[in-house]
């Protein structure tokens, strides 16, 4: 098959979209099919054209068409980049060797509409990976009206593209049921959770981590957030709970990563002396993020991991990093609510704790009985990562990814 990736980020770019695209992308190579990755000049968020229009990335034919003007000034602003990006990648698209199947992704929304035209002009299948949903998420977070023109036009459009795609690749059950409740045949949607890479995340004890020795974080239990901190995601249950608990002896947070919520947290830090700067208590500490090769690393410097969904948004958005948590052998704590998928996964596998979003007492709670009873901590660490293997790891979805392409393309 000769298979196109259609995202705006791709590796060397380090957030999740672009792993989880080029662990595929390996995947097919391996398999012996044609892979062509169609994304953007620029690292993912940043302005400016820093990565080559093309190069071959271990069999891989990147063709980057775009770049970001703006990066991310304001919403008129990513709109605008938005928009030149699918003219472009439109273009990349409709004038590359026919394609078998485009996969085409959330980033930016409605790219999807681009593999539809694919379809449409060149006869080729459209696989849409709803990585997020629009307009639901901008609504969950209240920057769009739940009512009104604009929300109605896109929401139509959504609909669209969920109904005319041959498959639409879902990441877990509550996402599914939004997406069936929109009118998706039901036939036409798959579950595929995003994965972990259980080699490059080898499970190592804390007392391994050299990025724990380097952020000097000495013997503290340590609690982290690693990856993107965006609209989705709820910041102010964990900034009370960190408050909260401000002078326990021997307790850290780490945040590494970033996202549209990192100022949010870096401001209150500061503001409540939270920091390790002159006049700080040295509870917390923040970290751009790290390489992908540094990932295993980096997860393996906390005794337990936050992950956190703000209510309202499950099923429109699934975190990756839930899955990275595990394969690293720790406990996730999950602020949101129950019904999500990564609440389920934890409580199915009592690889964690959730408690609900603003409910920051509970969360502190958590975080204390996970620190103090440090053996059932590891315990539910060896449970998550044994939980990894043969399902939500890098060979087992990938795997499943390629055999829905094969089935879909040989079905012609």
């Amino acid at each position: 098959m000769h298979v196109v990736l259609l995202n705006q980020a791709f590796a060397p770019d380090v957030v999740a979209t672009a792993q989880m695209s080029k662990d595929l992308a390996d995947e097919l190579v391996r398999r012996g099919h044609r892979v062509t990755a169609v994304a953007s000049r620029s690292i993912y968020g940043k302005k400016g054209a820093v990565l080559p229009p093309r190069e071959v990335i271990d069999g891989i034919d990147v063709r980057r068409p775009g770049l970001s003007i703006f990066g991310k000034a304001g919403y008129a602003a990513r709109i605008a980049d938005f928009a030149f990006f699918y003219a472009l990648a439109g273009l990349r698209v409709l004038t590359l060797s026919k394609p078998d199947v485009v996969v085409s992704f959330t980033t930016p929304p409605f790219v999807a509409g681009v593999g539809l035209a694919a379809r449409l002009l060149r006869g080729c299948r459209a696989v849409y990976w709803v990585m997020d949903l629009y307009p639901d998420l901008p609504v969950a977070c209240g920057v769009m009206k739940p009512t009104g023109v604009v929300t109605g036009f896109f929401e139509r459009v959504n609909r669209l593209l969920l109904r005319r795609s041959d498959v639409n690749v879902v990441l877990g059950r509550c996402m599914a049921e939004r997406v069936i409740a929109k009118g998706t045949p039901k036939e036409k949607v798959r579950l595929i959770p995003v994965w972990a890479d259980l080699a490059g995340i080898d499970g190592k004890g804390v007392g391994e981590s050299s990025l724990r020795r380097q952020w000097g974080l000495g013997d503290a239990f340590t609690v982290m957030y690693s990856g993107n901190f965006g609209i989705g995601h709820d910041a102010q249950t964990i900034c009370h709970a960190m408050e909260l608990l401000r002078g326990t002896p021997g307790l850290k947070f780490v945040f590494v990563g970033g996202g549209k919520r990192r100022a949010e947290v870096e401001r209150f830090i500061a503001e409540k002396g939270l920091g390790g700067e002159a006049g700080g208590c040295g509870l917390a500490q923040w970290h751009d993020y790290v390489p992908r090769e540094q990932l295993g690393d980096s997860l393996a410097a906390a005794h337990v991991h936050l992950i956190s969904l703000k209510e309202g948004v499950e099923g429109i958005m699934v975190p990756s990093k839930l899955f990275g948590i595990m394969a690293c052998g720790r406990p996730g704590v999950f602020i949101g609510h129950p019904g999500s998928e990564i609440a389920r996964v934890l409580a199915e596998h009592d690889a964690g704790i959730s408690v609900r979003e603003g409910d920051a007492r509970g969360l502190a709670d958590a975080i204390l009985t996970l620190m103090r009873d440090r053996a059932g901590a590891e315990a539910m660490g060896r449970r998550a990562r044994a939980a990894v293997a043969g399902r939500y790891d890098r060979e087992s979805a990938c795997g499943q990814w390629a055999d829905v392409l094969e089935g879909l393309v040989g079905g012609k």
